[in-house]
């Protein structure tokens, strides 16, 4: 399969977009787990399929795959990144709203800068030590003392395959800090199965969680990632819900180029 990709990065958590309005991808994991290998293909977190909208509301559809080539989830910087390339394309200007699997998006641009807005969390299970809530993909959120020094891998795949998390294929584990009022936050991503350098719904599940257990107190959140910066703006409605959740943070092109599987 010969492919032209675009390459871009939202706060260090990369992927390849593929314009597949005229379809040319076929859905194929092993062709997808080749495409982001960080050795041997172009590398990435995920591949991202830019398609037409099946309703009037919507410029495009976003489908989103991890890199162990299965679809997945939303993906929160993904969903930044493809702002930022249907811009490139001339599809949108400065504002836009599309589908994802988990519903509509509006999001905003401005130069380098996406604003997305995320679904409403209805439950937030928060405990003393630790929350889960699916901000469009599900996150498990710990407290640590260390965040810098703890060991993300082990720790994020005994989690992630606890068994009360089996029925929703294991879910994404953030450990968080916060240091002079901003989040300090490392995930563990289901399907690439690693660190990653960034998670936009984990940013957000982070955020959200450090304001209900009252660690932090002004708004936007400000959350620093590995990779980068980036805010979080919510209400707080009830008990254990949010809504109006806005993802703010850079969106990036890295390269541009073409593919070709021969394997």
């Amino acid at each position: 399969m010969d492919l032209h990709f675009f390459k871009y990065q939202g706060t260090g958590n990369d992927f390849v977009l593929i314009d597949n309005r005229i379809p040319i991808f076929k859905n194929d994991a092993k062709f997808i787990q080749g495409l982001c290998d960080r050795r041997f293909g172009v590398g990435a977190d995920g591949l991202i399929l830019l398609e037409n909208p099946s309703d009037s509301i919507s410029d495009f559809k976003m489908i989103y795959f991890n890199a162990d080539g299965k679809e997945s989830s939303m993906c929160g910087n993904g969903g930044r990144c493809i702002v930022a390339f249907a811009k490139q394309l001339g599809i949108i200007d400065s504002e836009t709203t599309f589908e994802a699997v988990d519903g509509l998006h509006s999001a905003i641009i401005k130069g380098e800068t996406v604003s997305l807005k995320m679904i409403d969390v209805p439950t937030v299970n928060l405990s003393r030590e630790a929350s889960f809530m699916n901000t469009g993909s599900p996150h498990h959120v710990a407290f640590v003392d260390d965040v810098k020094d703890f060991d993300v891998f082990a720790q994020g795949r005994r989690i992630r395959n606890l068994p009360n998390y089996e029925a929703i294929g294991g879910t994404n584990v953030n450990f968080i800090q916060v240091i002079d009022g901003d989040v300090h936050v490392r995930t563990y991503e289901r399907g690439v199965e690693d660190e990653t350098y960034s998670c936009g719904t984990g940013v957000t599940a982070a955020a959200i969680t450090s304001k209900m257990a009252n660690k932090v107190e002004d708004l936007p959140v400000k959350v620093l990632t590995k990779g980068g910066s980036l805010e979080v703006d919510f209400e707080i409605e009830g008990l254990n819900a949010a809504k109006n959740i806005w993802l703010k943070g850079p969106a990036t092109f890295v390269f541009e180029g073409n593919y070709n599987d021969k394997t």
